[in-house]
């Protein structure tokens, strides 16, 4: 005999006999009746029709019914009447009525248009005009309706879907149309009935004397010999449990910051707010490039930095103006530094990178940031105001560009991507440039992921940094994605409970 035949052979436990004996002739019962019946708690039921269940001794069923309540408008209706109903009242006895009048009778205007609308789809009002005024005409119609029936009704108690009479679920079905009025919750309800082999496993199998655990003084006292151990039968289903952890979104930066700290990279920080010197000038960006509009970046209204006196100052404006001692030639315009005070919401973490070399001036140095930063753009599937940026750079005397591939396919390998591709592009502020590409597997096709390049001169020189700095940065929500399987960002910053709690910790 198998070890699990042997379980199911075991004596009756205390417990099954008195479910077992609740469930006697009884047919189909509820778990809480079944529970009550046999002196027992729903947590002890739940768990001995799990054995009973295992020992073919009881049949279990799951139903799930709609449970229907009032929601806040719908209190109010049922309290105050419909809003088209409010809106007969205000007629008093008249045939026509202004439509201003009726107006001033709700103190919501979107209650107001609700109510007009209802009572015109039910052909209670029409709207008419009167030369340059606006008249409401009355109809003989409007008496009492199904839905006040059902308001009433549900007032008094709340009950389930199905056992509303007919008529009254289209009622309810319109009535949910309507927002706030009515809400329906899914119950899921558990009924369990006995067996025909339960009536003769419970005459002819003993009750076991058996304990559940080994207390302290049974060990001292050595009467757990004498003792019976309840076996425990492992296939069982055990309630779920959702215990608090991290957000899927912190759990994937950790992991960022595991990798780049094992590449040997140091993490750096930096305010959201910073002056448009840090987050444009600094990076060779115009001062009137289409990136610095308001239509694509969030300035803070009437402030900019009071005292702005940094060194770098004047060798950036001349590398802006005519090139200074990079090189170039520059933009060619009159910088003004009344534009580089402006402060702004960060549109990216470089303004952290560059204030670094500004400070730091680093001959050799390897380090990136993850953080918040702010686009004015419209929210879509893949698109947010605010979301989280990691990059960073490395500084040597020998990098190339062909270091900075090896270091991303790196980082992409560690996240479990295997196929990354490159390919040339164009960025404002790194020459040459190129955009990473990796193939998902979940998705069968590539995807652009982060942007890579060198510093210009123009960007470096008049930090006084003279070594070659390769810089990179992204998005994570999109690797995020990606690691999740989802194709809609706004997900990500949901809230939905059901996704957060079967997210797993590890993929």
């Amino acid at each position: 005999m198998s070890p699990r035949e042997e379980y199911l052979h075991k004596p009756l436990h205390g417990l099954e006999r008195r479910l077992l004996k609740a469930l006697s002739g009884r047919g189909k019962t509820t778990l809480e009746v079944a529970a009550r019946k046999a002196g027992i708690t729903e947590d002890q039921a739940r768990r001995t029709v799990e054995w009973l269940k295992s020992k073919g001794l009881a049949k279990v069923e799951v139903t799930e019914r709609h449970h229907i309540s009032l929601a806040e408008e719908g209190l109010k209706a049922a309290k105050e009447g419909l809003p088209e109903k409010r809106l007969l009242k205000a007629f008093r006895g008249r045939k026509s009525v202004s439509i201003e009048e009726l107006r001033k009778r709700f103190k919501d205007q979107q209650e107001f248009n609700a109510a007009l609308g209802q009572a015109r789809a039910k052909e209670w009002i029409k709207i008419s005009s009167e030369g340059e005024k606006t008249v409401v005409l009355r109809s003989d119609k409007g008496g009492a309706s199904a839905s006040e029936a059902l308001l009433k009704r549900l007032k008094k108690k709340e009950t389930y879907y199905d056992d509303l009479p007919e008529g009254m679920k289209k009622t309810f079905d319109d009535l949910s149309k309507r927002s706030g009025f009515v809400s329906r919750k899914i119950v899921k309800a558990m009924t369990v009935a006995a067996t025909p082999e339960a009536k003769s496993a419970l005459g002819g199998v003993e009750e076991a004397k058996e304990v559940d655990v080994i207390t302290p003084e049974m060990l001292v006292s050595g009467s757990w010999k004498g003792l019976r151990l309840r076996p425990l039968d492992v296939d069982a289903p055990a309630p779920l449990v959702y215990p608090g952890k991290k957000h899927p979104i912190r759990l994937f930066i950790d992991e960022v910051r595991e990798i780049f700290a094992s590449l040997g990279f140091q993490e750096i920080e930096g305010p959201v707010v910073q002056p448009a010197f840090w987050n444009f000038d600094a990076l060779f960006i115009p001062q009137d490039h289409s990136a610095r509009d308001m239509q694509d970046t969030f300035y803070l209204s009437g402030l900019s930095m009071d005292r702005f006196d940094d060194q770098n100052i004047a060798a950036v404006a001349t590398a802006h103006e005519f090139g200074g001692s990079t090189g170039s030639k520059g933009w060619g315009y009159k910088w003004r530094l009344e534009e580089a005070k402006r402060l702004v919401l960060r549109t990216h973490t470089t303004a952290a990178t560059v204030k670094y070399l500004a400070d730091f001036k680093p001959s050799e140095a390897k380090v990136f940031s993850v953080g918040k930063v702010f686009r004015n753009e419209k929210v879509t599937f893949k698109n947010l105001v605010e979301f989280y940026q990691i990059e960073g750079i490395a500084v040597g005397n020998d990098v190339t560009l062909r270091d900075m591939m090896g270091l991303l396919s790196r980082f992409y390998q560690r996240l479990g991507i295997q196929k990354v591709k490159f390919w040339p592009t164009y960025f404002p502020y790194t020459e040459p440039s190129l955009q990473s590409v990796v193939y998902w597997e979940k998705l069968n096709r590539w995807v652009e992921l982060c942007g890579m390049g060198i510093f210009r001169p123009e960007v470096t020189l008049p930090l006084g940094v003279a070594n070659p700095v390769l810089a990179w940065g992204g998005g994570l929500e999109r690797l995020i994605m990606l690691r999740y399987g989802i194709d809609d960002v706004r997900q990500l910053y949901g809230n939905n409970l059901k996704w957060l709690r079967e997210t797993p910790l590890c993929l």
